[in-house]
């Protein structure tokens, strides 16, 4: 099911229209030089990376954020970019540029403004500043939890974390990260989990971008951590025993 905001937005934008469409693509298909990008983002546009998760990992464009295209693209795009107007700038895989401008504009987001010439191995080359992602497996991060007093973020949806979820375990939606963001302390350790690894890699890099440097991806989300056989509460055995 895709976040509320995700629905209101489209409805907001089914009221008042779609811009023109090839004004959109004219606008927001065209390629950028490494130097142009950087300009447009000092100037305020986000910079939105749409590659696959474990690419984003290794390394991105600083500042960047990642919601993958091969991932709940439109739901996700809807639910954190707050504004339908923001200055958007692309990192995509070669050959995706149309379709990522495209699949903006279905959804409201018509202020793209274009995508990186090259992609991410243009901008590297060019010796600009480059984030990476600490990612680790389920079974890395089941050693640091049984060892340490380690701090874990599940952002999974609430129904998802009442069905089950780790001991000691927050529920830290990313549907609302603009909610919790501000009670993070940018000096701690935050190991960070979803169903699958996609919402937290969205999630990393939203908070990386905020000034959160300590960030620790699980690879293979929850999914991969119940095969562990770390300690999980579930909400239905909860009731059942109430």
């Amino acid at each position: 099911m895709p976040p509320p905001q995700y629905f209101a937005k489209n409805a907001a934008l089914n009221k008042k229209g779609y811009g023109a469409f090839d004004e959109v693509m004219r606008k927001g298909n065209v390629a950028l030089s490494v130097d142009r990008f950087e300009e447009k983002a000092k100037q305020g546009a986000l910079i939105l990376d749409v590659r696959k998760a474990d690419e984003f990992a290794k390394g991105h464009v600083a500042n960047a954020w990642f919601i993958g295209i091969d991932g709940q693209f439109a739901p996700w795009v809807g639910a954190l970019i707050t504004d339908l107007h923001q200055p958007i700038i692309l990192v995509t895989p070669a050959g995706r540029e149309e379709e990522t401008v495209k699949r903006l504009s279905r959804v409201g987001y018509d202020n793209c403004l274009g995508y990186l010439q090259g992609g991410f191995d243009a901008w590297k080359l060019a010796g600009k500043a480059v984030g990476t992602i600490t990612s680790i497996t389920a079974a890395e991060f089941a050693s640091a939890y049984e060892k340490n007093n380690i701090t874990t973020l599940d952002v999974r949806k609430p129904g998802e974390y009442d069905a089950k979820h780790l001991l000691h375990v927050d529920a830290k939606p990313l549907d609302f990260i603009t909610d919790w963001q501000g009670d993070l302390d940018k000096n701690k350790n935050y190991y960070i989990h979803c169903a699958g690894g996609y919402r937290s890699m969205i999630a990393a890099s939203i908070l990386k971008a905020k000034g959160y440097k300590n960030l620790i991806d699980v690879a293979g989300g929850f999914g991969a951590i119940t095969k562990t056989g770390l300690p999980a509460s579930a909400y239905e055995v909860t009731c059942a025993n109430a």
